[in-house]
C-alpha cells in the first residue's frame, strides 16, 4: 500500500485529500501544517510519497522539500508538490529542490490518485495543463548555464536526443514518434538516462539537463 504524509496550513484541505486518496487504498500515515513539521514526520514515517503545499507560515514548502529530496540527500523521499500558484517562484523553487512532481490543487481527484501512484512509483509528474509552460520557465531560467562536457558524455547521443525531447514537453509517445522508435525503448533510455545522472524521475532529470546545460534552453 502506498503511504503517504499531507503538508498543508489549512486542516480542511489536508482532511479532503485524506478521503480522496484512502477511498483508492492509499494510506495516510502523517500530516503537517508547516515545512518543519513536514521534515520531521516524513524522516519518522518514511512514506513513499510526500504532498507538500508551498506557502505555509511557520516553515515553507522549498526548504522542506530540500531537506527530504534534496541532491545531496542520500535518502531522498519523494515530494509531489501540491500547490494553488501555477507559475510562482515558489513552485520553481521546489523543483529545483529535489521535487518529483507538480499538481494544481483545484485537479480533479483521480489526477490527485494518479499523480501520487507515479510519484511512487518514480515516474514523476507535471500537471499536464502546465508542463510546456513549466519546461519553458525552467529553460528561460537555466538559460546562462553553459554546457558541462562531462555531464554530457554519461549518455550516448541518442539518450541525449531524447533527453533533449523530453525538455520539451514531449511525452514517451511523442518522443517515439519522433525518433521512429517503440516507446518501450524511449522508456528504456530515459531510465537509463536517470541511473546515469543519478536523478530519481523524469522532472529531475529535465532539471539536471537545464542545470547542466546539456539541452539548449532555446530548443
Amino acid at each position: 500500500m502506498t503511504r503517504v504524509v499531507l503538508v498543508d496550513d489549512q486542516a480542511v484541505v489536508r482532511a479532503g485529500f485524506t478521503v480522496i486518496l484512502e477511498s483508492e487504498g492509499l494510506e495516510v500515515v502523517g500530516e503537517a501544517s508547516n515545512g518543519a513539521d513536514a521534515v520531521r514526520v516524513a524522516r519518522r514515517e518514511r512514506p513513499d510519497v510526500v504532498c507538500m503545499d508551498v506557502r505555509m507560515p511557520g516553515g515553507d514548502g522549498i526548504t522542506a522539500t530540500r531537506a527530504l529530496a534534496g541532491p545531496d540527500v542520500a535518502d531522498p523521499v519523494p515530494v509531489l508538490v501540491v500547490s494553488t500558484f501555477d507559475l510562482d517562484d515558489y513552485v520553481f523553487g521546489a523543483l529545483e529542490a529535489g521535487a518529483s512532481g507538480f499538481l494544481l490543487k483545484d485537479a480533479e481527484p483521480e489526477v490527485l490518485v494518479d499523480a501520487v501512484r507515479r510519484v511512487a512509483a518514480g515516474d514523476g509528474l507535471l500537471d499536464q495543463s502546465l508542463t510546456r509552460r513549466v519546461i519553458d520557465e525552467l529553460a528561460r531560467r537555466r538559460a546562462p548555464v553553459a554546457r558541462d562536457d562531462d555531464a554530457a558524455a554519461l549518455l550516448t547521443p541518442r539518450e541525449l536526443d531524447i533527453v533533449g525531447l523530453l525538455c520539451r514537453g514531449s511525452s514517451n509517445a511523442e518522443i517515439a514518434t519522433a525518433l521512429f522508435l517503440e516507446p518501450s525503448t524511449v522508456k528504456s533510455h530515459l531510465s537509463r538516462a536517470m541511473t546515469k545522472t543519478g536523478t530519481r524521475d523524469r522532472v529531475q532529470l529535465v532539471v539536471w539537463a537545464f542545470r547542466h546545460g546539456v539541452v539548449d534552453p532555446a530548443g
